[in-house]
């Protein structure tokens, strides 16, 4: 991957969700450099292109990232490969990742389908492993790990604690990891473009890239 060299002491990372969907943004292969360039820094908050100047947010390359999940709610669950591109900011030093509205910092599976996977087990009240079935292209698991997933937990934990999606509030202690993830999917679905239609289920898959679009996420580790 392309790096342009930064001098000096660099800020973390910072990522930001284009309002390009993971199958527009596939579909371009790269997005040109323009289209996705963020208008203003998160880190500093200077404008890309500063009034009569140059430009502030350069670009600084690419970086290849692995997400999983299926495409649509009932399609099969794969591993897709996209490209982020990489943006810094000749004002504070900060290195700006841009990538498709669904990506989650620090996640391997798009914001889509654990969205969807927390309206299964919450709303749907399927079990972990039937949710496993639905939204990991991971086909064997290990004995211990059968009767349960892991990952699906851990996103209901972070849902508890809003960690997980912007504008999903923080739920009480008293509520348990099923009505969590109920509260969360419910919360994104409502989200959800007024075009798509169908089971709240469906609803929390599309309205999670909409409910995510545009909103930086600092110090992420991409």
């Amino acid at each position: 991957m392309l790096r342009a060299p930064l001098r000096g002491r660099q800020s973390p990372n910072r990522f930001i969700r284009s309002r390009l969907d993971i199958k527009s943004w596939a579909a371009l292969g790269v997005p040109d450099i323009d289209l996705v360039r963020p208008r203003r820094c998160p880190a500093c908050d200077s404008a890309s292109r500063a009034p009569g100047g140059g430009l502030v947010l350069h670009g600084h390359g690419l970086r290849e990232r692995q997400l999983r999940g299926p495409p649509e709610p009932g399609f099969l669950p794969k591993i897709m490969g996209i490209i982020l591109r990489r943006y810094a900011c000749q004002a504070c030093r900060a290195v700006v990742v841009v990538g498709p509205g669904e990506v989650l910092p620090r996640r391997s599976f798009t914001g889509s389908s654990i969205a969807w996977a927390l309206a299964l087990f919450g709303v749907s009240k399927l079990s972990p492993p039937q949710v496993r079935k639905l939204v990991s292209p991971q086909t064997r698991v290990g004995f211990t790990a059968a009767s349960s997933w892991a990952s699906l937990l851990r996103w209901a934990r972070a849902g508890r604690e809003a960690r997980l999606f912007p504008g999903v509030r923080r739920c009480p202690r008293s509520l348990t990891l099923r009505q969590v993830a109920a509260h969360a999917a419910q919360s994104i679905a409502a989200r959800c473009p007024p075009e798509r239609h169908g089971a709240l289920e469906h609803q929390a898959f599309f309205g999670a890239a909409r409910a995510m679009a545009s909103t930086p996420c600092a110090d992420a580790d991409m």
